[in-house]
């Protein structure tokens, strides 16, 4: 069977005409977002995507909203190319490629550019997470103000050490939901926190959308797969299965009626570090309506 040659997107306008004009006939739209350099994780939650839906559109957008001007946008993988051509082997294929080059251009008259570019708006102090820590979006001044923030769920975790991360995450998604307007929309359960924020901001802000969380899909070894792994040395790939281990030995002792969080914790952070990693948090906690999930 030949390959499903997709139709590729760039523009917002015409994104949202054929998604419009398929759903009046009738058609399910679901969306997997991503940024691109993908693996087959991505591919699993496009074969996720087909269980709901009778289209499917695959974004691929780097954004530079959860990306503060200290962290990796410049280095993060791409293959453009790459990406078409794995997107077509899929199986059952993909309708749309949304590929936009910048989300947050709105065509600026010179007046406001003018404006950001003397600082009389100071981003950088009065945006960001309210502490002074802005994203790439703010220090290039591009005028974007409006941020969509899920208050509680953000902080802690990851939100910790990446204070405007998830409100870049929220924000973008929001924009895509707008822009697409799919029926479902698939995330992985590996950046479960990241599922979990879309989950409660989808139901707070009342959009028609079934969000679906599919599940980590790993490589032979054991690690999660990502698109960051490229950058991974033997080595560093080595200390990384430990994160893998540490999870397996943390449900295996729960599975044993170990339910002391703080021993289950200590139990997995020991676990890193005797393999060299550096820990950045570690929490263990349970879902009331399945008492053996554990999320570290």
């Amino acid at each position: 069977m030949a390959a499903k040659e997709p139709l590729v997107i760039t523009a917002k306008d015409e994104m949202r005409k054929w998604s419009r004009k398929m759903r009046s006939q009738g058609k399910s739209i679901g969306l997997v977002p991503t940024m691109g350099y993908l693996h087959q994780g991505h591919l699993s939650l496009i074969q996720e995507a087909h269980k709901h839906s009778h289209l499917i559109v695959v974004s691929i957008y780097v954004n530079p909203g959860q990306f503060s001007p200290s962290e990796d946008l410049s280095t993060y993988p791409s293959d453009l190319h790459g990406d078409m051509l794995k997107l077509k082997s899929v199986p059952g294929g993909v309708d749309v490629i949304f590929c936009p080059k910048n989300l947050y251009d709105y065509n600026n008259d010179s007046d406001e550019k003018q404006k950001n570019k003397n600082g009389n708006e100071n981003l950088g102090a009065g945006g960001g997470d309210g502490n002074g820590v802005v994203s790439c979006v703010e220090e290039k001044g591009s005028g974007h103000e409006t941020w969509v923030r899920v208050e509680r769920l953000e902080k802690g975790l990851c939100g910790k050490s990446r204070p405007v991360f998830f409100r870049g995450v929220a924000t973008i998604v929001t924009k895509l939901f707008h822009i697409v307007e799919p029926d479902v929309a698939v995330f992985g359960k590996k950046d479960y926190q990241q599922w979990r924020i879309i989950q409660r901001m989808v139901r707070d802000l009342d959009f028609a959308i079934e969000i679906v969380g599919s599940e980590i899909t790993r490589d032979s070894d054991g690690l999660a797969l990502s698109s960051r792994n490229v950058h991974l040395s033997l080595e560093e790939r080595q200390k990384a299965l430990s994160i893998s281990r540490s999870l397996s030995k943390a449900k295996a002792a729960a599975k044993e009626g170990q339910v002391k969080c703080r021993e289950l914790k200590d139990s997995a952070i020991l676990t890193i570090t005797q393999a060299g990693g550096r820990i950045d948090y570690a929490e263990v906690s349970y879902n009331l309506s399945c008492s053996n999930l554990i999320v570290i």
